[in-house]
């Protein structure tokens, strides 16, 4: 069977991963890593090696130009995602690009035109449609084991801020983190959002209102049928990585709640003890991020449309930036709006 060649370009934490991952695919040949400061590491270089990769260059342009690829993964910081999506569409090679695709949203557009004009398969990083837990709350909602959903809650709540230099770059809150919760909003109930209303603050870190950002949120949703999502934000649980969601509907409700170092309760006269919810989304998404990349292959594989797309992409940017101006005017703001 010819395999599916695969370049990556970024190989920093969300890289690696995906890097490893795609190692382990039978279907797929790794040719080409293209990461700006790849040279300057010997152990990397020495693995790169070892793993039969032929092509390690600083030069995404390089990569692309090598004649080689089918697919490349986009793994770099986002300011980069637009410019490396449009130069990979327009050599004809299939794309999978970490979220968003751009904080701006003509430049969205207008990317996402060339792609459709280039015929190539574009699927974008939302990592959470893959993890079971939440495959599983909406495989139930869609069955109509809850009847009509009129309430649907997810809180979304990391561990620890990131650097501030990180802040700076990301878009902010909305933008970096709930824009995964908007577009699972969406995922969860098969629902289009038509307006948001967003509040917003600093309690974790009063540097972070320094550079422009908010801390801590909580944005309604409404629907097209009027029913609602809350989502709840925050940049730091001291407890660990809190990731539930809970749809209410005219039936009953379905609930997912966090995963764990291990299920033991230990009873005694002081209470009962559990573990921690898992650290951090590498651990909780460890196997989301395998099953998205599998999907990414069953398209080029079977020639069917991305699971995640553009548009899912877009829309997501369209209710981050109606948080934010929600927040900047203190009033619920209408999709349509944006």
């Amino acid at each position: 069977m010819t395999k599916i060649k695969f370049g990556i370009v970024g190989l920093g934490r969300i890289g690696m991963i995906h890097l490893d991952n795609l190692l382990q695919m039978g279907e797929v040949e790794v040719v080409a890593v293209a990461d700006l400061t790849v040279l300057d590491s010997p152990r990397l270089l020495k693995r790169l090696a070892l793993q039969g990769i032929d092509l390690v260059t600083t030069s995404y342009e390089t990569m692309i130009n090598s004649k080689t690829l089918d697919a490349v993964v986009i793994c770099t910081p986002t300011d980069s995602h637009a410019n490396y999506v449009e130069i990979a569409a327009k050599a004809g090679i299939h794309i999978f690009c970490e979220k968003p695709l751009d904080l701006n949203l003509s430049r969205v557009v207008e990317v996402l035109s060339v792609v459709k004009d280039s015929g190539v398969k574009l699927m974008l990083g939302f990592n959470r449609r893959f993890d079971k837990e939440f495959i599983k709350i909406h495989d139930l909602v869609e069955e109509g084991e809850v009847g009509t959903p009129h309430l649907v809650k997810i809180t979304s709540r990391d561990p620890k801020a990131p650097s501030i230099s990180y802040i700076k770059k990301s878009g902010g809150l909305f933008l970096d983190m709930t824009i995964h919760d908007f577009d699972m909003a969406r995922y969860i109930v098969g629902k289009e959002v038509t307006e948001v209303y967003a509040k917003g603050a600093v309690l974790v870190d009063e540097k972070i209102g320094e550079v422009g950002d908010i801390d801590t949120a909580v944005v309604i949703l409404t629907y097209e049928d009027q029913s609602m999502a809350v989502i709840d934000n925050s940049r730091e649980a001291k407890y660990g990585y809190d990731q539930r969601i809970e749809v209410f509907g005219s039936k009953g409700m379905v609930q997912s709640n966090n995963n764990f170092h291990d299920s033991h309760r230990l009873y005694t006269v002081s209470g009962v003890e559990t573990s921690l919810p898992l650290h951090f989304f590498l651990e909780r998404y460890a196997e989301a991020y395998k099953k998205e990349l599998q999907a990414f292959l069953s398209c080029l594989i079977n020639g069917v449309s991305p699971p995640v797309n553009g548009q899912d992409g877009l829309i997501s940017l369209k209710i981050g930036l109606a948080a934010l101006k929600s927040i900047k005017e203190d009033r619920p703001v209408r999709i349509d709006e944006i």
